[in-house]
């Protein structure tokens, strides 16, 4: 399609000066987006405003970029009597539209817009979309960077409770012991035997005290929703794959598609991923690879965690779940991290149980219920 170069002009003048305008656009674009002091709602603001002069015919050239369930635009945008879009793409995903219309046909034509204007406007939304995919991966990594946090701090209570249990029981079980058995001593002048009984009271609150210590690990009630257990699973990767390829352990997915949602606390979850993960990479010495599996029957939905790592005896499959028992030397373990796994899937009404022999890596199988109502069924993998 020609130009609609105004009466008089130049051609080739009017196409340089346009072609001006559409490089100029994109560079506004980019140092717009590039400003990271600005609120991304503020830098949207501006792209919007910074379409229309690029057009042929800006006077009466408007523009609309919709995001979710926010809009961006121009104040007659709703007078638009002609308009061409492009969509915008985050994650595979189509999240909204940026638009450029026109309040009054400039020209005698059913499609006023050329062909470059649309290439102009494709290019913008794979900015933005880039822009918006930078965004939010950049809040999720926040998100998961913070969870691992928690996860440390979880582990470093975990061994300063086992330390306080182990140091302090014993000595407290005395004091405990001998203050009851002098309660029984009838000789006992009624001043010492109040003292005594303080005693006794004191030592069975710091044993209270001891047991709350060691049930840290009991899970706040969750805060249940239907959520996607892939989602979840690949949130989980997202920072544990960089230690995996440092340690030459290499993650496989098999993710069913169009798995049904459960009902559960999406974080809590990712802790239970990231815990048999952290304890798959923990089994292996070398170069190695974990294998992440979900699927779903007509009862409910499995996650299966497999690791080619140093596996486990049967007397130690027998006890992986308990609070605090652990093969690793002092100082290298908590035992929390699976008898977390344990509380959070039996929370959630699900299962969990492990298969391994020695030499042979581990495989855990993790079981929740479908989500009420969901309709989806699981069809090959992704």
């Amino acid at each position: 399609m020609a130009r609609q170069h105004k009466k008089g002009a130049n051609p080739a003048e009017w196409v340089l000066r346009e072609r001006v305008k559409e490089l100029r656009c994109l560079y506004t674009v980019s140092q717009i987006i590039a400003e990271t002091s600005l609120a991304r709602r503020e830098r949207i603001r501006r792209i919007t405003a910074t379409l229309p002069p690029a057009w042929q015919f800006p006077d009466s050239a408007v523009a609309r970029i919709t995001l979710d369930d926010e809009v961006f635009e121009s104040a007659e945008y709703e007078s638009a009597r002609a308009s061409q879009h492009a969509g915008l793409v985050v994650d595979g995903a189509r999240r909204g539209l940026i638009e450029v219309g026109y309040t009054s046909l400039p020209v005698d034509r059913d499609d006023p817009f050329l062909p470059e204007e649309q290439a102009l406007l494709e290019n913008v939304a794979h900015q933005v979309s880039l822009f918006i995919t930078r965004e939010e991966g950049a809040d999720r990594r926040v998100i998961l960077e913070k969870q691992l946090r928690h996860a440390d701090r979880l582990a470093t209570i975990g061994q300063l409770a086992a330390g306080v249990a182990h140091e302090m029981n014993e000595p407290l079980s005395s004091i405990l012991g001998f203050a009851q058995l002098a309660l029984k001593n009838t000789d006992v002048p009624p001043q010492v035997a109040e003292d005594l009984q303080e005693i006794v009271g004191s030592s069975l609150r710091a044993r209270e005290i001891i047991k709350k210590l060691l049930l840290f690990a009991r899970q706040t009630p969750p805060r249940m929703t239907a959520c996607n257990l892939n989602q979840i699973v690949d949130e989980a990767l997202f920072l544990l794959e960089a230690g995996g390829r440092k340690h030459s352990v290499t993650f496989v997915r098999h993710l069913a598609a169009g798995l049904p949602e459960v009902d559960a606390d999406p974080l809590q979850l990712r802790q239970v991923v990231v815990n048999l993960v952290v304890n798959a990479l923990q089994a292996i010495s070398g170069p190695g690879q974990i294998n992440l599996e979900t699927r779903a029957d007509a009862a409910g939905i499995e996650l299966v965690v497999s690791d080619t790592g140093c596996g486990m005896t049967p007397e130690v499959l027998k006890q992986i779940f308990n609070p605090f028992y652990t093969t690793k030397d002092v100082g290298e373990g908590t035992g929390l991290g699976l008898s977390v796994v344990h509380g959070i899937v039996t929370t959630h009404g699900g299962t969990i149980h492990a298969t391994s022999e020695p030499g042979k890596g581990a495989r855990f199988v993790m079981r929740l219920p479908r989500a009420a109502g969901g309709l989806n069924d699981a069809r090959g993998d992704s």
